[in-house]
């Protein structure tokens, strides 16, 4: 039997063709009507200087053997991307899969010291899916009482798509909701083989059509900083930046702090959140980790 098609490279590498136009891929204008906006199967092969048969056989997913030099004549011919081409390298060269569920993730004594410390401004910390490890007292304020949610929805992007109170906090939900499927698709690209995240996948596409329609885009994106606008029930309208640091010792561990612009109502309005929010949980108290 031959090998099994790799769809993952098979739908990334048409929703990439269909996305970029022949003048933004730096080809002539071309007479007469196109029957699509993106690149034709050709043109690709053209300007990545392999043959068509060949590239067809990549696009249907079979890539066996295809060379670093390919890949990259390939993220040039699309204009991906360094993201997007990270993810091509990765999806194009899947590592095999795992046997055995990964170990749940623990946040480390001391950085839930570090979240409880920071008390003026949200922080929290996303693992594996973008499940919500912990967070202080005023992320908590901000979104949502993690503690007090069943394991399977402490996910951020479970709650902005099915928790309406969630949902609602976000004045630009459309551009958020788009950005946390484009960053499930980046890590799909790391883990192919997790269980956990086929499960929030499955649940999301079934209860939610933009979901199901976002993911079907094969957008990645690798989030590290940012603006962010809310409007909160008990403070109103908030702008924040955010900014998004690794954890050397878990890389699958990012640390997320909110700011808002000193002297702005944003900064006025947090503190009053702030208060509005003391904590009544002694510091340091651990949220349960999300399963897998």
């Amino acid at each position: 039997m031959g090998r099994e098609p790799n769809v993952a490279l098979r739908e990334f590498l048409r929703s990439r063709r269909a996305k970029i136009t022949p003048e933004e891929a730096g080809l002539p204008p071309h007479p007469g009507t196109r029957r699509v906006p993106g690149l034709r199967r050709e043109e690709v092969a053209q300007l990545a200087g392999v043959s068509m048969d060949y590239y067809i056989r990549l696009e249907r997913g079979h890539q066996a053997g295809v060379s670093e030099a390919v890949l990259e004549a390939l993220a040039r011919a699309l204009r991906l991307s360094e993201v997007e081409r990270a993810h091509l390298f990765r999806i194009a060269r899947p590592t095999p899969a795992r046997h055995r569920p990964s170990a749940p993730q623990r946040v480390r004594p001391g950085l839930r010291l570090l979240l409880d410390t920071l008390t003026e401004v949200p922080v929290l910390v996303l693992g594996r899916r973008l499940d919500v490890l912990a967070a202080n007292h005023l992320a908590r304020a901000l979104y949502t009482d993690f503690d007090a949610l069943p394991l399977r929805h402490r996910n951020m992007a479970w709650l902005l798509f099915l928790d309406e109170r969630v949902r609602a906090l976000h004045t630009d939900w459309a551009e958020g909701a788009r950005g946390t499927v484009a960053s499930l698709r980046l890590y799909a690209g790391r883990h192919p083989d997790d269980p956990a995240l086929d499960e929030l996948v499955e649940e999301l596409s079934l209860r939610d059509p933009d979901f199901r329609r976002w993911w079907a885009d094969h957008d990645v994106l690798q989030r590290s900083h940012g603006v962010k606008r809310y409007h909160h029930v008990l403070v109103g309208d908030l702008v924040l930046g955010y900014e998004a640091f690794t954890a050397t010792d878990d890389p699958e561990q990012t640390l997320g702090i909110y700011t808002a612009e000193p002297g702005s109502p944003s900064e006025e309005r947090m503190r009053l959140l702030a208060g509005l929010s003391a904590p009544s949980r002694r510091p340091g108290h651990p949220l349960l980790p999300p399963h897998g």
